[in-house]
């Protein structure tokens, strides 16, 4: 295993994973800095065979990932919401969402049969979304919506189940997401982390907070997950773009980013300047967002010359995906934007492993040789 530099903000010692830390660490109020735990040795990974998506099982995590090229996900069959479906369907007390938009049937239908059964489930929405056949529905079926009512996007896209498990990623709950775009879904058993993301749920359900109404309250900012330390952001109140220049300014080797919207100025000059220092800087973009955004980081990485490939396919680039060092991934809903940082509700996770990192890499191999035949 080589060694990865952490940064001081999301300094953690994880010896099975191969990370060292510095000889002095400063800390910042996100942030634990005692050194978790190093005797826990982690568990292999194993293949979930999905007929029209990839997954990866750990004891605690399971990584998802769609596959729109897929003969069935024309069908919309097969796909990463079926797992989430079984877990909704295996809730015992409650299931609460937090769905930028919603239109799965099969989510929906698990989410009526939750209710049936008397579990408590609450949703929370981007206003804009909420006037859908899907939504309508679930109002009709007694399950109570709360949308942000704001100018800002209720941006997150998660599920906290049994106050014991979350779902989280870059998939949105649609037919589109799960089938038609390129997208990551993670499982993560973790009472901790389940605490965390309920309490951003209840900031926005109960407390009607939205966007940079709330204050940072996260109660485990990292956690230790088989040995893999795992750190959670909330934007915009965790200063998220801090952290991930913190990371890019210290890769020692490589950063490869699948990227639906990039427009964040600062990001995208860390990331040229990194090249033009030796570090090997690869990414794929999503088209239609180049071509709609106004400011968007593709033109200068082009004329950088940092390698950097518009996607191809019918369905979005949906990933927000950066891979540092090939052993630490950064991966959420949070888009490279100033929105994501000032405005959205969005959030983030930051995965300190190498064997995991792996399986992100092998979807950014797949997502960049798609994208070859694009100029």
């Amino acid at each position: 295993m080589k060694s990865i530099w952490i940064p001081s903000f999301l300094a953690v010692t994880c010896a099975a994973c191969g990370l060292n830390l510095p000889d002095s660490i400063s800390s910042i109020s996100n942030v634990q800095t005692e050194s978790p735990p190093t005797s826990t040795v982690l568990p292999l990974l194993t293949d979930i065979q999905l007929p029209a998506g990839y997954g990866t099982r750990g004891s605690s995590l399971e990584v998802y990932f769609t596959n729109p090229t897929s003969p069935l996900a024309s069908q919309e069959t097969g796909g990463l919401d079926g797992p989430l479906v079984e877990a909704i369907d295996a809730a015992r007390l409650s299931v609460d969402l937090a769905a930028y938009s919603l239109s799965l049937n099969s989510v929906r239908n698990a989410l009526l049969r939750a209710h049936d059964r008397g579990l408590q489930v609450r949703v929370v929405m981007e206003s804009d979304n909420l006037d859908r056949s899907d939504v309508d529905l679930l109002v009709e079926g007694g399950i109570p919506i709360l949308g942000d009512r704001r100018e800002g996007l209720m941006h997150n896209k998660f599920v906290v189940i049994d106050n014991s498990e979350v779902w989280t990623g870059s998939m949105n709950f649609t037919d589109s997401g799960a089938y038609e775009d390129h997208n990551c879904l993670i499982r993560i058993r973790s009472v901790e982390m389940a605490e965390n993301y309920a309490r951003e749920f209840e900031e926005m359900f109960v407390e009607d907070q939205f966007g940079p109404q709330v204050i940072p309250d996260t109660p485990h900012p990292r956690v230790i997950l088989d040995g893999i330390p795992i750190d959670v952001y909330f934007s915009p109140d965790d200063n998220v773009q801090a952290g991930i220049l913190d990371l890019v300014n210290n890769a020692k080797e490589s950063i490869y980013f699948l990227a639906f919207s990039f427009t964040a100025d600062p990001i995208g000059e860390a990331l040229r300047d990194r090249m033009r220092e030796g570090i090997i800087v690869s990414g794929v973009m999503d088209s239609d967002q180049i071509n709609s955004n106004v400011g968007t980081e593709f033109d200068p990485f082009q004329q950088a010359g940092v390698d950097v490939l518009r996607d191809q396919g019918e369905g979005q680039m949906h990933h927000k995906l950066m891979i540092i060092d090939e052993a630490i991934v950064i991966v959420g809903s949070y888009n490279f934007t100033n929105s994501a940082e000032t405005r959205n509700d969005e959030n983030l996770l930051v995965i300190y492993d190498e064997p995991i990192a792996r399986r992100f890499m092998e979807e950014f191999e797949r997502v960049y040789a798609l994208s070859q035949s694009i100029p």
